[in-house]
Formats: C-alpha cells, sequence, structure tokens
C-alpha cells in the first residue's frame, strides 16, 4: 500500500494536533501497528511544534506564516518531512549530536530533536536550500498490526 498526503499549515499551536490526527488516522486506516503509530506520531508533534515555535519571518511571502508536512507511507517504510521557512540551523544554533542531552531535568523544552532522533529509525535535518528555513525528516520501518481490522470507509 502506498499513502502520501501534504498539509501546509499556520504556525499556531492548534496546527500540532491536527498533523498528529491525520498521521494516526491514516496509518491506522492502513493497519499499522499502534505502537510505531505512535512514536511516528510523537516526532512529527516534536518537528511540528518546532517549526511553530522557530520557523517562521526570515522570507517575505504567503509562506512566512506557515510550514509544511508531507507523509509518505509506501511499502515498510514511513517517512515525514515538516519544512518551515524560519532562519533554519545556523553555526551558532547547529542540530544537536544524536548522542548529547538537550536540555537539564527541569527543562520545559529543548528535548524535540533528541526525542525525534530516539524514535525514528534515520533522521536528517538540514537547512532548506535557496529561501531559508529548516527541513528535518525522519522514517521508520512499519510492522503492522496482529489482528487487522477492516480498513474505514
Amino acid at each position: 500500500m502506498s499513502i502520501w498526503w501534504s498539509l501546509h499549515l499556520r504556525r499556531e499551536a492548534a496546527s500540532v494536533p491536527l498533523a498528529r490526527r491525520l498521521l494516526l488516522g491514516t496509518m491506522e486506516t492502513a493497519g499499522v501497528d499502534p505502537d510505531v503509530s505512535y512514536d511516528l506520531s510523537v516526532a512529527l508533534s516534536e518537528a511540528c511544534a518546532n517549526a511553530v515555535e522557530h520557523g517562521g519571518g526570515s522570507v517575505p511571502g504567503a509562506f512566512s506564516g506557515a510550514y509544511r508536512v508531507t507523509a509518505y507511507l509506501d511499502g515498510e517504510m514511513c517517512r515525514i518531512e515538516v519544512t518551515d521557512s524560519g532562519p533554519g540551523f545556523t553555526a551558532d544554533r547547529p542540530p544537536r549530536p544524536p548522542a548529547l542531552p538537550v536540555a537539564t531535568d527541569d527543562a520545559e523544552n529543548g528535548r524535540g530533536l533528541y526525542l525525534i532522533r530516539e524514535l525514528a529509525d534515520h533522521v536528517h535535518i538540514a537547512n532548506k536550500p535557496g529561501r531559508g528555513g529548516a527541513v528535518v525528516s525522519f522514517d521508520k520501518l512499519l510492522k503492522w498490526r496482529k489482528d487487522p481490522s477492516p480498513m474505514a470507509v
């Protein structure tokens, strides 16, 4: 089975659960194991929250107040990409290496990229070529429910 979708979302906190619910619904319909669906939905929520918080304003125009989420379920793999139009990662604010702790125990933020790296199989974090902005993409090998229910119509 092959499914893909793309959303153009406003940089508002309310957009994060919308993207998460769409991903969870897609995976449930496709018969993906709930544990895998949950891991990917948490990773997606973190990537979207980063785009909402850090991803705006560097380029004037319609996309500056928005970000894009694209998800591909193709065969045994799910790939998710979140693209924003913010400043991207700079020399003084690079993406953190996966082995380093990202925040103190009492910090309220700073764990997003670390969580994505822990929950996904492969993660790529880079700046968008040309106009600026960050691209966070990740994928995970899918497992299927042991007792698949009929697909929703």
